[in-house]
């Protein structure tokens, strides 16, 4: 995957500032009280992003950076209303516009957070995260290479996560209906390179518990 080792990145791990679990956690007891389904979603996002940026040849650094937008890619929901996120139903069309607003809710909620660089690598890796490289994504409609590669990692994982789960109108689906999809849309939704390497990878990634640190907050309360 040499493709995806080049960065123009030169922050190492060390780079990560101290307070980040701290006000990352801060936002995700906001996300518990509010809406705890897409809590647990983002924390496994999180998870396997990373897994998935490590797969990819990305570096250290870089996998930290996936990890952490992985986390904070759906924290706009928030903004949009579980009456919307969890309609057991299909969306109207004004209501599907207002919920592909939130990577743009998702990225004004870190902003602040941005004044230290490494958050300044994660806010267009939560902006882009339904970016497609045909073009046909949101909520900028960029393609191929203009999409941050850590969008296109969250994507695949985050399609991978959602499909799977069960909702109040449908069921979630086998992994291996979800590989067959994923597979299918390589080279349109997905960045093909990176799919394969998903599909050649996640079968062998243990099914464990989210391991982001934000489980222990302020206070010492889990968020999960």
């Amino acid at each position: 995957m040499s493709a995806f080792k080049k960065s123009n990145l030169n922050l190492v791990w060390g780079d990560i500032p101290s307070w980040a679990y701290t006000a990352v956690g801060s936002i995700l007891e906001c996300v518990q009280k509010t809406d705890p389904e897409t809590l647990s979603h983002c924390l496994r996002v999180g998870e396997y992003s990373r897994l998935l940026a490590e797969a990819a040849g990305l570096s250290e650094f870089q996998q930290k950076v996936a990890e952490f937008a992985g986390v904070l890619h759906d924290v706009g929901k928030i903004g949009v209303g579980t009456h919307i996120t969890h309609k057991p139903g299909k969306l109207e069309p004004h209501e599907y516009d207002l919920m592909k607003n939130h990577p743009v809710y998702s990225e004004e909620i870190i902003e602040p957070l941005g004044v230290h660089e490494f958050f300044r690598q994660v806010l267009p890796a939560v902006r882009g995260h339904h970016e497609r490289v045909d073009g046909h994504g949101y909520p900028d409609q960029l393609s191929g290479e203009e999409i941050p590669v850590l969008s296109r990692v969250i994507l695949i994982v985050d399609t991978l996560d959602a499909m799977g789960e069960s909702r109040a109108y449908r069921q979630g689906l086998p992994i291996e209906m979800i590989y067959k999809e994923i597979e299918k849309f390589a080279g349109t939704q997905f960045d093909k390179s990176l799919a394969q390497t998903f599909l050649e990878c996640h079968k062998f990634w243990k099914k464990t518990a989210p391991k982001f640190e934000t489980y222990h907050l302020v206070g010492q309360k889990k968020v999960a």
